[in-house]
This record gives C-alpha cells, sequence and structure tokens, in this order.
C-alpha cells in the first residue's frame, strides 16, 4: 500500500519581515506540499511591509525567538525538516553591534540549530550588496548608479560569482561573513544549502529609475526563486545565486540562478 508523503515542514526566521511574510504568504498556499513555521523577535510586522497584506502566523505554527538566543532559536526550529533563514538587521546603516547580534550571532545560531537538531535544508537570504563596492567605485556600475546611462556598454559585463565580494559596511560584511559560515556548515555537517544574494525587495513592488531598476527584485520574482532554491536543497547542494528581476540596466548575473535552480525571471 502507498503511503500519502507529509507536506514538507518549512520553517521562516523572519516570518514577519517584508520578504519572510511574503514566502509565508506563498509556501503556505501550497498545503499539499508545505506545512509553514515561522519566528521571530515579535508578532508585529515590518513596516517595510503594508499592514493590509500582512498574512497572520497561526499561534501554534508561531514561535518568538531573538536570532541572538541561542536556545530559543533551538526551540523554534524543532521538528522541522527545512529552514528558510530570512531573519536579519536589514539596514546597511545599522551599528556594528546591531548587525553582529542579529547577522553574524543569529546566523549562527540558527545554523548550530540545525545542525544540533539535524535539519540538512537551508535557504539564506544573503544580499546584492555583498558586491554593492562595484556600483561605487568601478564602471560602468558607477554610471548606472548615478544614472549617467547613455555610453553604457551593450550587453553590461556582469557581476558573477567569479568576482570578489565588495561590501562597504557592516551589513554587507555580514552578509559575506554568512555566506562563509554557511559553506563551513555544509561541507562540515552535510547541511544542503543555498545563499540567495537578494536585490531590493520594497513594499511598493515597484522601481523606477535605471540604478533601481538594476537591482530590483519583485515580489513574484522573489518568493519564486527562494522555492526553488527550497527544493534545490533536496539534494546535497552549495549554492550561491543572484536574484534580481531582468532588466536592461541589470548589473549581477542571473544566468548561473537559471542553470543550478532553473530561476526565470517574471517581473
Amino acid at each position: 500500500m502507498m503511503t500519502e508523503e507529509k507536506p514538507l515542514k518549512v520553517h521562516v526566521t523572519g516570518v514577519y519581515g517584508l520578504i519572510g511574510n511574503l514566502v509565508y504568504r506563498h509556501l503556505s498556499a501550497q498545503k499539499d506540499q508545505y506545512d509553514v513555521y515561522g519566528s521571530g523577535r515579535r508578532t508585529v510586522s515590518s513596516d517595510r511591509i503594508n499592514e493590509e497584506a500582512i498574512r497572520q502566523v497561526p499561534t501554534d505554527h508561531f514561535t518568538i525567538a531573538d536570532l541572538s538566543d541561542a536556545d530559543a532559536v533551538l526551540n523554534a526550529l524543532q521538528g522541522v525538516d527545512a529552514v528558510i533563514h530570512l531573519g536579519a538587521v536589514p539596514d546597511p546603516n545599522a551599528s556594528f553591534e546591531k548587525v553582529l547580534s542579529s547577522n553574524v550571532i543569529g546566523t549562527y545560531n540558527v545554523l548550530e540549530a540545525c545542525r544540533k537538531i539535524g535539519i540538512k535544508r537551508v535557504v539564506y537570504a544573503s544580499s546584492i550588496m555583498v558586491s554593492w563596492g562595484y556600483a561605487q567605485f568601478e564602471e560602468p556600475y558607477v554610471s548606472i548608479r548615478e544614472g549617467r546611462i547613455e555610453d553604457l556598454p551593450d550587453p553590461i559585463p556582469p557581476i558573477t560569482l567569479s568576482h570578489l565580494p565588495r561590501p562597504t559596511e557592516p551589513y554587507s560584511a555580514s552578509k559575506v561573513w554568512a555566506e562563509g559560515i554557511c559553506r563551513t556548515y555544509s561541507d562540515a555537517h552535510g547541511i544542503s544549502t543555498v545563499c540567495i544574494r537578494i536585490g531590493w525587495v520594497n513594499k511598493e513592488n515597484a522601481a523606477s529609475g535605471p540604478f533601481s531598476e538594476s537591482i530590483w527584485c519583485s515580489h513574484q520574482d522573489i518568493v519564486y526563486i527562494i522555492e526553488l532554491a527550497l527544493n534545490a536543497t533536496t539534494a546535497p547542494v552549495f549554492e550561491i545565486c543572484y536574484a534580481v528581476t531582468d532588466s536592461k540596466y541589470r548589473w549581477v548575473d542571473i544566468d548561473h540562478s537559471r542553470e543550478r535552480l532553473g530561476y526565470v525571471s517574471g517581473g
């Protein structure tokens, strides 16, 4: 007799943040495939999300957990099959102390909890800002950032994974570190992991002007690539992929995302 396959138990950290709640809504709508849990420092949503768009997580599927509290994180992740780690201080102007607590110690605590519990599937929210220095210091990316588009090369040479990270402040540097610790846990503990260098996701779900278009990632595209990344962790894998919506001014590579995950930007 064939047994019915149970939905994958997925935990979303930062579930009341903008991307976290988008992902929660998308996955929880597929009840035959996913049983979605979430955690966060509070039940109040981020001011980056439209209040009317919030999907509340049932109380039996939500846990209060500050990422800097290892015991709370360990408790929150009990019983799940996979983790989508979106919780973080998302502000490039944040102090080193805040970044250290949430983005560095918090990511370590999530990975340690996965190791202790035996969770073997992780999707990590990195950021396009690991490459932000190229837009600040190197052409033609500086011209895109400054809106000087008359003499841009066609095509624009994309920043790929072969380019060294170029963070510009503690926030983006924390994402570089987190990609490294994700690699460590993948190699040492067999945690199948995809790190997604996410572009600019905003509550308006729109971009205007060359630079914002070049880094924008639509709501449709971000939930799509995160689900693709989650599916990719079924097999042993470690990947880093950019996630932006395709545009004429795009300056990071998404061919690798297509080749490894099947990502095709839909706008």
